[in-house]
């Protein structure tokens, strides 16, 4: 099935992912990062999807302008698309690759070549056969391309014939919204007073299936919920909780798509999988399709920490997919707030063999405090950060914060710094960083002053109050009182329903 995450390998998504607007300041801010890196085209949206009915719904048009210059090479060095995509729809790989070729960090050969191979397994090959065409130099396409193309339009007929009286249904949203009041939304009762059958409601599940192939996803992420309120076969209602939250991802609805995470994080829970490797299969794509709201959601770097920290989720992350602990990093060196998880981090990043310049960074400053290592890394980080596709958006900010852990390290051990030789560490020039440590001072309230005279600043004994103690060691109990419940009554429901 297509919306069957765990066992696929798959990947793909729509242009519109980076110029449809996002709902809060810093969603916005991060999106607008992505498309003045990843693509000049303004056309880019209106192309994603053709007008609802035709017979080529929602195939891509290509044609996009591309930078010269060639990213450095510790960008594909450091490059994880090839890992993400093991566990990502085909839809939702898509606008890595187009942010790849934005970035050049590959060939644009290679890339479009990739596109091609991605697209041909989707509906959308219009939008192929245009990127045969740009690539190759050529006016028409290979015959089995066309051929396909004339059999997608002759199987979106078939569906629509199929789907045709519960689809007229559907398309009233009055009565819809009245039946959900009266609690009367339900299969037994729209087959008996408005002759929609089961046969009806799997018909619509293909057809909106197809409209997601074929990448008309507002269409299948309305179909997809509507079945889930009809359909009575487990299996198939994951499967569409699936498609749902791909649907609103491309669409950048983040708040459903919050929704649609809380709904499938309970589903995988609750689920009777055939083994235990097979249910941590479930939880690396869940976490992996989740990364699309956790860093365009205004709460979403809140939302990584609490999942990622949970017991099952790392036990995961670290068997199968030791690459997210980079955005596990990034969120907690952005995020102020939560800096308390910082240590439980960096114990884990002491047990793993994976490693990039993000994960190096907290490993140099708070374990071995080589500050020379710390800045070193620090710069590769812009390398990274530059062309993640995820983690382009929060570039500055993540410099910020990480100059401020230097700093505070630093005046850890030393009672009296040179602000110059700071600059070097910090990679500013000495107005800026006198600048920076300034207000640094005024908006921490640091017990220290400058000497402007000696070049200096002074730091004065800071002891931490016990209010403060006590609120620093009870920060995570929340979560880890949650994941504890959790786990405690997950294990109860699994053994009472082996009881039964």
């Amino acid at each position: 099935a297509l919306f069957d995450a765990p066992g696929r390998d798959t990947a793909g998504a729509a242009r519109s992912v980076y110029t449809r607007p996002s709902r809060s300041k810093d969603t916005r801010r991060r999106a607008e990062e992505r498309a003045r890196h990843a693509s000049s085209s303004s056309s880019s949206s209106s192309s994603s999807r053709a007008e609802k009915g035709s017979a080529e719904a929602g195939f891509f048009t290509a044609a996009r302008a591309v930078p010269p210059v060639m990213a450095p090479v510790e960008a594909k060095t450091h490059d994880l698309t090839s890992e993400l995509g093991k566990y990502l729809d085909r839809h939702l790989v898509f606008p890595l690759l187009e942010f790849l070729q934005a970035k050049r960090v590959y060939p644009e050969n290679e890339v479009l070549e990739a596109k091609i191979a991605l697209l041909n397994k989707t509906n959308m090959l219009d939008f192929a056969a245009d990127i045969y065409k740009s690539l190759h130099n050529k006016s028409d396409v290979p015959a089995a391309m066309q051929q396909r193309r004339e059999e997608v339009i002759a199987n979106l007929t078939e569906l629509s014939v199929k789907a045709e009286k519960v689809v007229n249904f559907l398309s009233d949203p009055t009565l819809v919204k009245q039946l959900r009041s009266d609690k009367a939304f339900n299969l037994a009762f729209l087959q008996e007073s408005h002759g929609v059958g089961p046969e009806d409601i799997d018909a619509l599940f293909h057809y909106a299936k197809f409209q997601f192939e074929c990448g008309n996803y507002q269409a299948a992420g309305e179909f997809l919920s509507h079945y889930r309120g009809l359909c009575t076969n487990s299996e198939r209602g994951a499967s569409a909780l699936w498609g749902k939250f791909a649907s609103d991802i491309l669409l950048q609805q983040w708040d459903a798509a919050v929704e649609d995470l809380t709904r499938l994080k309970d589903a995988v829970e609750n689920r009777a999988y055939s083994s235990p490797l097979a249910h941590v299969h479930a939880r690396t794509w869940l976490v992996h399709w989740a990364l699309f709201v956790f860093f365009n959601h205004e709460n979403g770097r809140n939302a990584i920490i609490d999942l990622f920290f949970q017991e099952r989720y790392m036990q995961a992350i670290q068997a199968e997919a030791p690459h997210l602990l980079r955005y596990l990093a990034a969120a907690i060196i952005t995020n102020k707030r939560r800096r308390s998880m910082l240590k439980d981090l960096v114990r884990i990043l002491q047990c793993e063999t994976y490693s990039d310049p993000i994960t190096e960074f907290l490993l140099k400053l708070f374990v071995e405090y080589d500050f020379d290592g710390a800045q070193t890394k620090l710069a590769e980080c812009d390398v990274v950060l530059e062309n993640d596709f995820f983690l382009v958006g929060c570039k500055d900010e993540f410099n910020e914060n990480a100059r401020l852990f230097i700093f505070e390290t630093y005046c850890r051990i030393h009672q009296r710094i040179d602000i110059k030789m700071l600059a070097d560490k910090l990679s500013m020039d000495h107005d800026s960083a006198e600048r920076w440590i300034v207000n640094l001072i005024r908006s921490t309230k640091l017990n220290a002053k400058i000497d402007s005279e000696k070049g200096t600043v002074q730091m004065y004994d800071q002891a931490q109050s016990v209010h403060d103690m006590i609120v620093e060691k009870t920060k995570a109990l929340t979560s880890k009182t949650y994941s504890l419940s959790h786990a405690v009554l997950s294990n109860t429901q699994a053994q009472a329903g082996s009881v039964v």
